[in-house]
This record gives C-alpha cells, structure tokens and sequence, in this order.
C-alpha cells in the first residue's frame, strides 16, 4: 500500500506517494525525473546515487523514500543556481576531475558536504570524505585537487 510523504527537495516541496519499498534513489529518478543520483551497483558500495540528506552524503539506494520523510535533500540538479555552477562543480571541470561523468554528481556531492563542515580539509580528509565514491577513470588525484581548488575558492567568496 502506497504511503503519501512529504520532503524537500532541492528547496522545494514536494508531495509523492511511494511503496513501502521504494529507495530514495528510485524517487529521484523515476518520480522526479532527477538523474544525477545514478543507480551503479545498488548495494551503497559506489557511491554514483550519492545525495546530500539533512547536510550528510547518504547512499540513496539505501535509503527507503520512505526514510526521507519531513528531510531536505539536495541533488547535483540543485547545486547549481541561475544557470551557473556551483564552485565544487566548477573546480571539478578545470581540473579535469570529469571524465566519463558517471561519478561526478555523487564526488561533488561527498566534497559539497565535506567543505560544508570542514572549509579547509587536508587531502587525506579529502580522500576520506570521497571514499566511498569510486571512479575508475579519474585516478582520484585531479578530484583531490579539484576539491582542494573549490575549498579556496569558496573561502574567498562564502559560497557554501
């Protein structure tokens, strides 16, 4: 029997009735048509759903929707303001942190809340923070330097 939640959604509001065994990842993507969050390998291992739930990275095929009741989540869609990126996404296409893209969205997300908490991480802070997003193009240290680049440049305009 479907349940009627209620959640936010890259700062909107939204109203969905979903099963009872329904993932987050799922309700994204099906029934938001928010693509970003990937489905790799459904067992939280790769990190490619990575979403930004009450300010913490989740694996959203882990997480029942109905879970996300009443929680505010952010997708890589809602990083973006007015057409232009967000810093983390920036820094990530400068520094060649992009390659086949299929990692990029849950990557930006883990350093999006990374630099939420911590402005000025080390690189192994960094590299924790991204370890649980795997990327088999990248070799993780243009990523590394690319969260590196964001956090200066969101230290210099109070972007978060």
């Amino acid at each position: 029997m479907k349940r009627v939640i209620q959640l936010s959604v890259n700062g909107e509001s939204v109203e969905v009735a979903v099963e009872p065994n329904r993932t987050l990842l799922q309700l994204l993507r099906e029934d938001l048509g928010l693509t970003g969050a990937k489905h790799g390998c459904g067992l939280g291992d790769c990190g490619a759903c990575t979403v930004i739930m009450d300010g913490k990275p989740v694996n959203s095929c882990l997480v029942l929707a109905v879970q996300a009741a009443g929680r505010e989540i952010l997708t890589i869609e809602g990083l973006a303001e007015n057409g232009k990126l967000h810093p983390i996404q920036e820094a990530f296409v400068e520094k060649g942190a992009i390659q086949c893209g299929f990692c990029s969205p849950g990557m930006i997300l883990s350093a999006k809340a990374l630099l939420d908490e911590n402005p000025r991480p080390t690189d192994l802070e960094i590299r924790m923070a991204i370890s649980g997003n795997l990327c088999r193009c990248t070799g993780y240290q243009k990523i590394v330097e690319a969260v590196q680049a964001a956090a200066e440049m969101m230290s210099g305009t109070g972007v978060s």
